[in-house]
């Protein structure tokens, strides 16, 4: 460690330039908008890829639009692009074209995410790009993918989610389907996307071969519902809403304290089970055949809520607590962004860092996930501005003069 690193721990997160993680020498060009295919490429920059991001001139990626933002800075964009360099760049124009043609060779990856078709049109077919790059891995992200009757249809998180019947799942079971709070497809798409480019980049490693990637959000967010469709294939059970409860254990719903904090409870082991029943004083459940097995508590779901809802409303969080944590019951109070940014634990495992940006100073965001003992990732620096890197690219890796750069920004192609 050097003085530097001995004085300021997290030095080596904002050194400039991309990490020495396992993915370290693998440069992505990601010409993708919003959330799911940068977060593919933001992925891959955790652990070390050279990652550089394309919007457009003036406003940029439409993620820049969406809150929250601190004095017109999109804060979202600072985690959603962080380790990335910024250029704009109008593909749409032929002299644009042109540049990202001139860019192309130089990179391992392309990740895009406009509709089936579109790079076509504009002149980046599959024959063209192999052409430029012919060892290119390309990974296509799309609401429904490549084929198909639904291929060419718009499509956000909240679409995705209600196809999928992920949607279908949330809420109570008397009342209306419900979304969560954060487009979970986007973000499950982009871990999909990350890890389908790191299995292609194997496959190019071994065969010297690249190849498109065709990933629809809407079969991502299905995929993790794992045993909905064998259910209903099986046992010709479509599955719907349940409130709070879990769909393969009990008790399992979410519970009020004396002093009004929310628990959460996760009991689906029989040694787990076992050990609750001892901590809030009813080993008599262990032998009742209500109770004794999992099935039994499923079926007889609504009496073991009502125990477990009484007893944490007799008790105190902190009281709760112990005695959970004392028996080793698998339990969490219901945190929110307060509690996880004061939780010894996280703080200890340094599960949410700082990073410096040039526009806010030091911002805060959760660090990269997962750790490798040898090649471990790191932050570099938060997202970029938009067009914060057009010169170093442009003049630097190019050799665009200022004039032409200055020509270029008058007719709004960079």
């Amino acid at each position: 460690m050097n003085a530097e690193q001995a004085r300021n721990p997290d030095a080596d997160r904002s050194a400039q330039g991309p990490g020495s993680g396992p993915l370290a020498g693998v440069r992505v060009l990601d010409i993708s908008t919003v959330v799911a295919g940068p977060f593919s490429s933001t992925l891959m920059a955790d652990l070390g890829a050279e990652v550089l991001k394309i919007e457009l001139p003036g406003d940029g990626d439409h993620i820049r639009q969406l809150p929250p933002h601190k004095n017109g800075v999109a804060l979202w964009s600072k985690v959603a692009n962080r380790n990335k360099r910024g250029i704009t760049l109008d593909l749409r124009q032929p002299e644009g074209l042109k540049i990202l043609e001139r860019l192309l060779p130089r990179y391992d990856v392309l990740v895009e995410n406009f509709r089936p078709g579109t790079l076509d049109r504009w002149g980046l077919d599959m024959a063209r790009l192999r052409g430029l790059r012919p060892d290119l891995i390309v990974l296509r992200v799309t609401g429904f993918g490549q084929t198909g009757p639904y291929r060419s249809r718009p499509g956000f998180a909240r679409i995705f989610e209600a196809m999928s019947g992920f949607v279908n799942l949330c809420g109570e079971k008397d009342g209306p389907p419900l979304y969560p709070g954060f487009p979970v497809s986007d973000a499950l798409t982009g871990v999909f996307g990350a890890y389908a480019i790191t299995a292609a980049l194997l496959h190019r490693q071994k065969h010297g071969e690249g190849q498109e990637i065709d990933l629809s959000a809407t079969e991502a967010m299905l995929r993790v519902l794992d045993f909905m469709p064998i259910e209903y294939d099986q046992l010709g059970v479509a599955r719907s809403r349940q409130g709070n409860l879990n769909a393969y254990s009990a008790p399992s719903s979410v519970y009020k304290t004396r002093d009004d904090k929310w628990v959460v409870l996760a009991v689906s082991a029989p040694t787990v089970f076992r050990r609750l029943a001892i901590a809030i004083e009813r080993a008599d459940l262990l032998d009742d055949p209500l109770f004794s097995t999992n099935t039994a508590r499923i079926q007889n779901r609504d009496q073991i809520e009502a125990i477990m809802e009484n007893w944490f409303g007799a008790h105190a969080l902190s009281e709760a607590s112990d005695i959970l944590m004392r028996h080793e019951v698998s339990f969490s109070p219901i945190y929110d962004i307060a509690d996880i940014v004061a939780d010894p634990h996280f703080i200890e495992r340094e599960v949410l860092v700082r990073v410096e940006d040039e526009e806010l100073g030091a911002v805060s965001m959760q660090n990269v996930v997962p750790r490798f003992s040898a090649t471990p990732g790191r932050i570099w620096r938060a997202g970029p501005g938009v067009g914060q890197h057009n010169d170093e690219i442009y003049g630097q890796e190019l050799g665009i003069s200022q004039a032409q750069q200055a020509d270029l920004r008058e007719r709004n192609i960079i």
